[in-house]
């Protein structure tokens, strides 16, 4: 079941965990004249994102529907939100919208520029590349410069069902998953929730 969790003022986190791999996925929702998603998840989890945005906003209202980069945590089910939601646009960078959401999106993505500045509303997220991290050409993180959120994914990866909001170290944390990721943990049979 998902917990959703403010994290910053109109933010939150819906935050599924699977414990079969004991991997929690992060989504975060902007709750603002334009509604931004960030992360929809994998497509068998649509149900449970679905019904996670129902309960901050009307799900319709969704405007905007970004990711990190392209993986099927990220944007598996980006479709199924694009028919739900006629008006509503994938953004991303260049890269992601000219080499993959040309291809797997059913309709155009809104590019990003590097530094360009998607206004939400009260909310100003402007878009920076990160090639180098985590794990793609396509990469980008969105940078909220009003409260100072960064929405970004894979950043820091660890295992476990993590908090919403920390002060501890994260790069231990960070460093001992990616040691266990190297044992093959996650060669083990898994089935996402729906």
């Amino acid at each position: 079941m998902p917990v959703i969790t403010e994290i910053a003022p109109d933010t939150y986190r819906i935050a599924i965990y699977v414990p079969e791999i004991d991997l929690q996925f992060n989504h975060f929702l902007v709750a603002d004249d334009e509604p931004l998603l960030f992360a929809t998840g994998f497509k068998a989890m649509f149900p449970l994102m679905r019904e996670a945005v129902a309960t901050l906003i009307d799900p319709a209202r969704l405007r905007w529907i970004g990711f990190g980069h392209f993986e099927a945590d990220e944007c598996g089910s980006l479709n199924q939100w694009l028919e739900l939601v006629p008006a509503a646009e994938p953004v991303c960078g260049a890269i992601g919208a000219h080499v993959t959401m040309r291809d797997f999106a059913l309709r155009p993505a809104h590019t990003l520029a590097p530094n360009e500045v998607l206004v939400t509303g009260k909310y100003r997220y402007r878009y920076r590349p990160t090639p180098h991290l985590p794990h793609g050409w396509d990469s980008g993180m969105l940078f909220e410069e009003t409260e100072r959120t960064l929405l970004c994914s894979d950043l820091f990866f660890h295992r476990g069902d993590g908090e919403p909001l920390t002060e501890a170290d994260i790069v231990d944390r960070s460093r001992q998953s990616l040691l266990q990721n190297q044992s093959a943990r996650l060669q083990t049979q898994c089935r996402i929730p729906h």
